[in-house]
C-alpha cells in the first residue's frame, strides 16, 4: 500500500466511536470539518500533509458520517466536542498536535486551543474566526435576524424536525445548492441568492437555484460521497451542533477573558458568506486581542466558504508552511 494513501478506521476515544481518515506518518495534524461536510472535505489536504512528512487525521466529527451520532441535543455542546478531540489524542497516545478546523470545525479548533493549549502546538482556523465570549446574560439566538417572512438559517435549525426533513428530501440537491450557493462561484453560476435567510413559507432550499453546471472544484462523485454520508447519518446530529449555541454560551462563562496563547493562522475566502456581515470584518481585524500569537490573516481572492475544497493548493501550502514553523520533523 502507498505510504501516502489514506486509510479508514474506527477508534474509541473514550467519549465516542469515531471514524477516521488517516494518511502519512510523523507529527500529527488534526483536520476538523464543518457543516454540512465530513472528513471527505479534507481529501486534498490529507495527501499533501502526508507528502510533507506529517500524519494527517480527519475524523468524521460527532453526528457526522460513520461516527457515532447521539440522539439527545445536549450531547453536542462545545465541551462534548472538545472532549472528543482530547479523547482522540489520548486514544492515539499523542501528546500534542496541530489542530485545523473549517466552519463549525474552526469553532471547535479555536475552543480546543483555548481550553487545552497544552495539547496543541498551534491552531489554524478556516472561514470562522475566534470570537469573544459575550456577557453571561446574552442569549445568542436572540440576536439572529428574523422578519415576518424569513428567519436566519441558524434560527431555522433550532426547531427539531423541519430542517432534517427538508435537507433529507433530496440529498444530492441539498448538497449541490448549499455547496454552490456559498461558493466563490455562485455569482458566475447564477446561484448568488441571499444565503443566510430562510423563507418561512418555502424553507431553506426551494428559493436557492440549481446550477446548470458544477464549479471545477466540485464533481459528481464528490456530491455522491457527501449524499451517501448523510444517507447513513441523517442530518439530526449535524443540526444539533447549532441547537447548542445558547447552551455553549452558558457553559463557556468560565472562559470569559481567556485568550488563545499558542501560535495561530486564520484564512478566509474573499467571497465567504461569513464576510457578508460587516461585523465579521471588525471581529477579524481585532482578533489578536483574543489570539495574541495570531501570525497571519490570509484572505483568498475570489474564494467562497468552502476554502479547503475551492483553493486546495493555496490552503495546503499555507498550512504546511505554518506547521513547519512549529514542529521539527525527525
Amino acid at each position: 500500500m502507498d505510504a501516502l494513501a489514506s486509510k479508514h478506521w474506527f477508534l474509541d476515544t473514550g467519549t465516542i466511536r469515531m471514524h477516521l481518515t488517516d494518511a502519512g506518518a510523523g507529527p500529527l495534524v488534526l483536520l476538523c470539518h464543518g457543516f454540512p461536510e465530513t472528513a471527505y472535505s479534507w481529501r486534498h489536504q490529507l495527501p499533501a500533509l502526508a507528502k510533507a512528512g506529517f500524519r494527517a487525521i480527519a475524523p468524521d466529527l460527532r453526528g457526522y458520517g460513520a461516527t457515532d451520532a447521539p440522539y439527545d441535543v445536549d450531547q453536542y455542546s462545545i465541551l462534548n466536542l472538545v472532549g472528543d478531540i482530547i479523547g482522540l489524542l489520548d486514544a492515539l497516545q499523542v501528546e500534542k498536535a496541530v489542530i485545523v478546523g473549517h466552519d463549525w470545525g474552526a469553532n471547535l479548533a479555536w475552543h480546543a486551543a483555548l481550553l487545552r493549549p497544552d495539547r496543541f502546538y498551534g491552531v489554524v482556523g478556516l472561514s470562522v474566526p475566534m470570537m469573544a465570549q459575550p456577557p453571561a446574560s446574552f442569549r445568542p439566538t436572540n440576536a439572529f435576524p428574523q422578519t415576518a417572512d424569513a428567519l436566519y438559517y441558524a434560527l431555522y435549525f433550532q426547531e427539531e424536525g423541519p430542517a432534517e426533513t427538508e435537507l433529507t428530501r433530496d440529498r444530492r440537491s441539498t448538497m449541490t445548492k448549499i455547496f454552490v450557493g456559498a461558493s466563490g462561484d455562485a455569482a458566475e453560476l447564477g446561484t448568488a441568492e441571499p444565503f443566510g435567510m430562510v423563507s418561512r413559507e418555502h424553507g431553506m432550499l426551494a428559493p436557492l437555484s440549481m446550477p446548470d453546471k458544477l464549479p471545477n472544484w466540485l464533481t459528481e462523485n464528490d456530491l455522491r460521497v457527501y449524499a451517501e454520508s448523510f444517507r447513513h447519518s441523517g442530518f439530526r446530529g449535524a443540526l444539533n451542533w447549532y441547537r447548542n449555541i445558547d447552551r455553549n454560551q452558558a457553559l463557556l462563562a468560565f472562559a470569559r477573558g481567556l485568550t488563545i496563547n499558542i501560535p495561530a493562522l486564520y484564512m478566509v475566502g474573499e467571497r465567504d458568506v461569513v464576510l457578508a456581515n460587516p461585523f465579521m470584518r471588525d471581529v477579524i481585524a481585532t482578533m489578536t486581542h483574543l489570539v495574541p500569537q495570531l501570525r497571519q490573516i490570509i484572505e483568498l481572492p475570489g474564494c467562497g466558504h468552502w476554502i479547503q475544497q475551492e483553493r486546495p493548493d493555496t490552503v495546503n501550502a499555507a498550512i504546511i508552511a505554518f506547521v513547519n514553523t512549529l514542529i521539527k520533523k525527525e
